[in-house]
């Protein structure tokens, strides 16, 4: 194993490592952290705010040695809890923020151990430094086959078809946990904050076989709250198209069976609703609200095709995807698992 001085790592090394340890709070542990590791704080985030404040407000010395108590408690948690069973030649790579004494305590406690405990030089910073760097320039490395439909159309289902069958896929709504419509936000699943997005979505990226093809679905610059990179949105809308035209029949059917649980949160679908209301009449919005007061989808789903989503979808995806005109096209009358296996042979 190559190594740095002074039990430092680098990000190239991590590879090397048996484990990641994430010794920041639990906080910031979940608004974005190395991919694979697990979180073991230093500080708890009351902790944290409690160290802040003593810093700023008393003195930099008092706030080591309060910290110092608390750091030391955790680690010997820690130890006991989670790394009593580790052998000798066990190896985890730790981090903090920035490099600094959380993940500096918590390496030097396990090297003290016997254990080749490394601390990431750099710490989280350097690794969010790195993802972005790399969103910038990886996406331009592959080459996409775009699904591009209206909605309904089932996109995502024949991405998932694809994908059973073997070939390589992007599900971009999956990594942000949103169906990416006015509608899509799923329910009881928050999306990850951006950061996290973007490691999931990076991930992602180093994991494909640049020489094949991946499927990704036509997607705007934002699907929810999350934004797409622009390298990899500019590499998407320059890529080519596959069309997929399912008859309005079948796009209805395939909206109720992925929303059908909007019809008993009235409440969420009205304030979804609401969100649209800028581009609607009073007079539709009232009536689109009273479908859903009464769990009406079917009528609802009808209207929001015809007024809202297609409309949408014609000024959007027809106005972005320059290559969307000679795209190879797919009918379906039937969005079943069974045809879209079929569509995706």
């Amino acid at each position: 194993m190559s190594t740095h001085p002074f039990g430092l790592a680098t990000l190239t090394q991590i590879g090397e490592f048996d484990e990641i340890v994430d010794a920041r709070s639990p906080a910031e542990f979940a608004e974005d952290h190395l991919p694979g590791a697990i979180n073991c704080p230093v500080l708890d985030d009351a902790e944290r705010a409690e160290i802040g404040t003593l810093y700023k407000q008393v003195s930099p010395f008092e706030a080591r040695k309060r910290g110092a108590v608390y750091v030391a408690e955790n680690i010997a948690r820690h130890l006991a809890a989670r790394f009593q069973g580790k052998p000798k030649s066990w190896r985890p790579l730790i981090y903090c923020w920035r490099g600094g004494q959380r993940s500096g305590a918590f390496t030097t406690w396990l090297r003290m151990i016997g254990w080749d405990a490394r601390q990431l030089e750099g710490g989280y910073k350097v690794y969010r430094q790195d993802v972005l760097r790399q969103l910038d320039t990886l996406p331009t490395q592959f080459q996409f086959r775009v699904l591009c439909g209206a909605t309904g159309s089932g996109k995502t289902r024949l991405l998932h078809a694809l994908a059973g069958q073997g070939a390589q896929t992007l599900d971009l709504e999956a990594l942000a946990a949103h169906r990416g419509s006015v509608l899509g936000a799923l329910p009881h699943t928050p999306q990850p904050s951006q950061k996290l997005f973007e490691s999931h979505l990076l991930a992602a990226l180093r994991g494909f076989d640049r020489g094949q093809v991946i499927f990704i679905e036509a997607e705007s610059r934002k699907i929810g709250e999350r934004y797409l990179p622009t390298a990899l949105l500019s590499r998407i809308r320059q890529s080519a198209c596959v069309m997929l035209e399912a008859s309005l029949p079948a796009r209805l059917r395939l909206l109720l069976e992925d929303y059908a649980w909007l019809g008993e949160a009235r409440d969420a679908l009205i304030e979804k609703l609401n969100r649209i209301a800028p581009l609607h009449s009073r007079e539709t919005l009232n009536r689109w609200r009273g479908y859903a007061e009464r769990g009406a989808l079917k009528p609802l789903f009808s209207e929001l095709i015809a007024e809202h989503y297609d409309p949408l979808y014609q000024r959007s995806e027809r106005h972005h995807f320059g290559r969307l005109p000679i795209a190879a096209r797919l009918s379906a009358d039937d969005l079943s698992p069974e045809s879209l296996r079929a569509l995706a042979k």
